[in-house]
């Protein structure tokens, strides 16, 4: 039996991972938001972004903390397109949960469904991330454990998309994030306790890519894509910042635009040179007779 550690690199990879897992949670948080506030096209992309932007969350989360795992007795090396799958699977299934929260009318259906459905978007990357990994020797699972794991991700998933229904602030979102982001990174430690590696020695060379080779460099692209993504996200104005733009323009007057103090002398002046204004040295019918 290998001996395995899940953090060679110390509290580096937890502490990164768990950031990352925050910061897709987050952005994929403020896009429902945003899109719950609109409609037609706008709702539809606004929700691709979300999806997007949660499944290569969790999937950076995930990878980045497998940086840190290790196997003593033998090398570790993952299959590269299993790897794309699963991110591309993160992101599809996913997008599915949220979806339906975004177009459904019945929102506790919608909310217990997307929640599933994400919760298994989640279970599935995770699973088959690790189904990519080549090592000298077996892997099995403890059946409970990966149930449990299964069950955290689909709570976490449901807790999440109950936010972006129910919470408008930037703060409640934050907190939110941050709850999202434990529960993810719990969902993924309780997945590698269910693994148990039977080694077996051998001198042949695993076929794939390394940690560093592979992986590290596409974390580190989707993790530039998620703070490019934030920083639009935070930019864009919401659904009351647009009303309140919108009422400003509709009330103001030609009257308003004029410097302070000038305007009244303005219009009076005006008004005195009209033909029809009364003037004092103007004599009334009576004076004339």
């Amino acid at each position: 039996m290998g001996h395995l550690d899940h953090a060679t690199f110390g509290w580096l990879t937890p502490l990164l991972s768990y950031a990352m897992a925050c910061i897709g949670a987050a952005l994929g948080l403020s896009c429902t938001v945003r899109a719950l506030d609109t409609t037609g096209r706008s709702r539809r992309n606004w929700l691709i972004t979300a999806a997007s932007a949660i499944g290569s969350g969790i999937w950076t989360m995930h990878f980045v903390a497998m940086l840190g795992f290790g196997v003593y007795g033998t090398d570790i090396r993952y299959n590269v397109p299993l790897t794309f799958l699963s991110l591309l699977g993160a992101m599809v299934v996913v997008g599915g949960g949220v979806f339906a929260v975004g177009y459904s009318r019945d929102r506790t259906r919608a909310l217990l469904l997307g929640g599933f459905a994400t919760g298994l978007g989640v279970a599935s990357m995770h699973y088959l991330g690790m189904a990519a990994l080549r090592l000298h020797g077996t892997v099995h699972y403890d059946p409970l454990r990966v149930v449990l794991s299964v069950v955290i991700a689909v709570i976490a998933a449901t807790a999440a998309l109950w936010a972006a229904l129910n919470i408008r602030s930037t703060r409640a979102v934050a907190l939110a994030a941050l709850v999202m982001g434990a529960a993810v990174s719990s969902m993924h430690y309780t997945g590698m306790l269910a693994v148990t590696v039977q080694v077996t020695p051998s001198g042949a060379a695993l076929h794939g890519a390394t940690a560093m080779q592979f992986i590290f460099p596409l974390a580190v692209g989707l993790g530039s894509y998620l703070f490019l993504t934030s920083a639009f996200v935070a930019l864009s104005p919401t659904a009351p910042e647009r009303a309140a733009y919108a009422h400003a323009e509709h009330t103001q007057t030609p009257g308003d635009a004029a410097p302070s103090g000038r305007g009244p002398d303005l219009r009076s002046r005006r008004a005195a040179r009209s033909p029809d204004a009364p003037t004092a040295d103007r004599r009334s019918p009576a004076a004339t007779r």
